[in-house]
């Protein structure tokens, strides 16, 4: 072998050996490539994954329930109003369906306009008017004799009024009240003491006043709220351990009347 042939053999190896080093240098880059993205595409689903996380909207927190399993009522407006007294004529005669939604359900009311003419002719106009909107029912009895919700002072006081007042009609003569009984509520002036509040009877009452109390309708659905109201009792410092405002807080949100047509 010629010293030509030997340089030309020895450069081969050399080159050979250059290719395979380059190829295994090229390879370990690559490798290397892959890692770095594959840890990138790791560290970017994760800051994606915590972004998300962070970013997931809270649940609604479940609403407060009152002692009777009903939602929280929402305060009042603390206003009354200043309105005329209707004609009793307007509602004379007639029956309506009188809808009390509180922030325990409806209450069902029918109204007697034969019996009753002026209280149910002020029921109406005040519920058209919007009167009772967001009004507490302030005082509860759950005494033997006296089981009744007091309801319609927007003011939640007891004091409120609708600007007017009216007389005393259609009142039992042996002062018994029966379960299911509407009233309307006054005070001890029997010729101008009715105004917008109004009584629920669930459990049989006797109210022994000489002039007593307009019965003007009864309660057709939702008696069953009234019981629960009852049942959670009376907050303390009331009147009385039985007579005070409602430990299981209950307010008319709205009312709707329509008349029953024959």
């Amino acid at each position: 072998m010629t010293k030509k042939q030997e340089r030309d053999r020895a450069r081969r190896r050399w080159e050979k050996q250059q290719a395979t080093q380059q190829a295994k240098a090229e390879k370990q880059a690559r490798l290397k490539r892959i890692a770095a993205i594959v840890a990138t595409v790791a560290v970017v689903g994760g800051l994606v994954g915590a972004l998300a996380w962070r970013m997931k909207p809270e649940p609604d927190p479940e609403p407060q329930r009152t002692a009777a399993g009903c939602e929280m009522p929402p305060e009042p407006l603390g206003t009354t109003a200043k309105l005329e007294l209707p004609d009793k004529a307007t509602a004379a005669g007639k029956t309506y369906t009188a809808t009390l939604t509180t922030n325990c359900g409806d209450i069902v009311l029918e109204l007697d306009g034969t019996k009753a003419p002026q209280a149910v002719a002020s029921f109406v106009q005040l519920a058209k008017a919007d009167y009772w909107l967001n009004s507490p029912c302030h005082r509860l009895g759950t005494g033997e004799g006296f089981k009744l919700l007091q309801c319609g002072d927007p003011t939640g006081g007891g004091q409120g009024t609708p600007g007017y007042g009216f007389a005393v009609e259609n009142a039992p003569k042996d002062g018994t009240y029966p379960r299911g009984t509407v009233a309307m509520a006054r005070t001890q002036d029997p010729k101008k003491g009715n105004g917008g509040q109004f009584f629920l009877v669930n459990g049989e009452t006797k109210l022994p006043d000489p002039n007593g109390y307009t019965i003007f309708g009864t309660i057709t659905q939702g008696l069953d709220i009234v019981d629960k109201v009852a049942a959670a009792g009376v907050q303390p410092g009331g009147e009385s351990e039985t007579t005070g405002a409602p430990a299981a807080p209950i307010s008319i949100l709205r009312v709707a009347v329509t008349e029953k047509k024959a």
